[in-house]
């Protein structure tokens, strides 16, 4: 796999985003929900997620094909030199996209041999939404996604970093699920979230 950034992308203004920093937080919450031994995130950016739960006492590895960046092992998601179900979860948040869509399925059976429980994927949804919020004070809150259909979706041109993202021709919701489930997972939630709908996120179980 070829590189595409320098080390220093990770951290900036412009990459650290609000919105970045919201799917943060499920990154995190959605590993810590799972009370898992052992993890592996692929994919490890400006280390953020991974130092915090090293904070919270979890067990977990970095790989990454980058070793300017220093993870814990420097490997592909194509090839994971590491153990058939060596880890409860297995975190690979806005991965995938850099590789071209054809390598997708070899990448989801890599994920799916050293995990023994469960995958949580995010990958960039470009469909269109309208976000709902409506406050009543002492009440309550209610938040949600509208769609907003596309007559035609649009075509994806690569940037230098995203192959493909969900939503745009050629790569609906439907296809990626299908894929996932091919894989062996069983789907047991996927969401966008509110503040940064552009991330969906996959809460996969493996099916043994």
């Amino acid at each position: 796999m070829k590189l595409q950034v320098e080390p220093n992308h990770y951290f900036n203004e412009f990459y650290d985003s609000k919105e970045r920093w919201i799917s943060y937080w499920h990154q995190i919450n959605e590993i810590i929900k799972l009370n898992p031994k052992r993890v592996l995130e692929i994919g490890i950016g400006n280390s953020f997620v991974s130092k915090y739960l090293k904070e919270r006492k979890l067990n977990i590895v970095t790989l990454d094909i980058d070793s300017r960046l220093n993870p814990d092992v420097v490997g592909s998601v194509l090839n994971i030199p590491l153990k058939d179900n060596s880890f409860d979860v297995v975190a690979c948040y806005e991965i995938l996209e850099h590789l071209p869509y054809e390598n997708f399925n070899r990448a989801l059976s890599e994920i799916f041999r050293v995990s023994n429980s469960y995958a949580i994927i995010s990958l960039p949804d470009v469909s269109r939404v309208y976000r709902l919020y409506v406050h009543i004070p002492k009440v309550s809150v209610f938040k949600r996604l509208i769609p907003l259909p596309r007559i035609k979706s649009p075509i994806h041109k690569f940037d230098g970093e995203h192959y493909w993202e969900i939503g745009k021709a050629g790569y609906p919701l439907n296809r990626i699920i299908k894929d996932i489930q091919k894989a062996g997972f069983k789907i047991e939630k996927t969401y966008r979230i509110f503040e940064n709908p552009y991330h969906r996120f996959f809460i996969a179980r493996k099916e043994k």
